[in-house]
This record gives C-alpha cells, structure tokens and sequence, in this order.
C-alpha cells in the first residue's frame, strides 16, 4: 500500500495527471492534433444510436488517420451495436494493435466475445483490464459485470 501511494505520488510530480496514470499515459505527451469534424459527428450519431451512418465518417477518418485507435474502436462499437459483434472484432483487434491499452476497446471486444458465447476470449481482455487499471475504472467493472451476467445466463445483446 506505501509502496502504491509513492509510485502515485512519484508520478503525480513527473506531471502525470490521476487520469492520465490510470489510462497508462506517459509524461511526454504529444501536442495534441486537431479533432477531426466527421470523428466529432461520428461520436454523436454514436450518441444518437445511428450507427449505421456513423460508419462511413468513421471510414474517413481512419483513411485520413490510420492510427487513430480511438476511431476504429468506435467503428468496433457501431458494428457491434448494428447487430454484427463477428463483424466489430477486427475494428477492436486494430485498435488493440496500435493501441495495446486502450481501456474502452479491450471492454467492447470483451462484450462482443460474450454475444458471439467465447467468455474465454472476453475474460482475457478482463485480466487484462484488471492489469491495466490500477485503481479500477469503468471498463474492467462494466466488463467483469457483464461476464458475470452472462455467467448467470444472462447474454448480452447489442
């Protein structure tokens, strides 16, 4: 426990915001770019529950930005949610590519192996938002939960 509150401590004074620790980010941030207009528009029709239209901007923006993680989970999770989580496993499996961190990607393609009956595959991105989250966080509790349900019998859908 000591050991834990020096390390956070140690890295609160290398200018590693709570946030930006939990999120496995580093003190040396890249200037950030500018947001993308149809990424904007894409996470609002997400919002929105339109899904179907959200995919065509999310495919520009990964055209334009083929490492944005952030998009491709996001075409992951509309893909998911239109019904298709076989379909949604790639666009996760890119994001986790190039970004082996990333929090919300390892949680949805942790969903969508429970909606195609694989809670093996989903339990390994749970140990691995387990290992991730240091204090926890939203991912790992809305992935061991729906582990658990399914678990119980209850399967997820979209």
């Amino acid at each position: 426990m000591r050991s834990t509150l020096f390390a956070i401590i140690a890295a609160l004074g290398f200018g590693l915001t709570a946030g930006a620790f939990a999120a496995g980010g580093s003190a040396e941030q890249p200037a950030a770019k500018p947001a993308d207009p149809n990424y904007a528009r894409a996470k609002a029709m997400i919002e929105a529950r339109d899904y179907a239209n959200a995919l065509p901007l999310l495919q520009q923006v990964v055209t334009r930005d083929p490492k944005n993680a952030n998009a491709y989970n996001l075409m992951g999770f509309a893909t998911r949610k239109s019904g298709n989580p076989a379909g949604s496993l790639p666009y996760y499996q890119q994001a986790l590519a190039i970004d082996a961190r990333h929090l919300g990607a390892h949680e949805y393609i942790g969903e969508a192996y429970l909606m195609l009956d694989q809670p093996a595959q989903a339990e390994q991105h749970l140990a691995r938002l387990d290992s991730l989250c240091v204090f926890g966080c939203a991912e790992y509790r809305m992935l061991k939960a729906a582990v658990a349900n399914y678990k119980a019998g209850r399967k997820p859908t979209n």
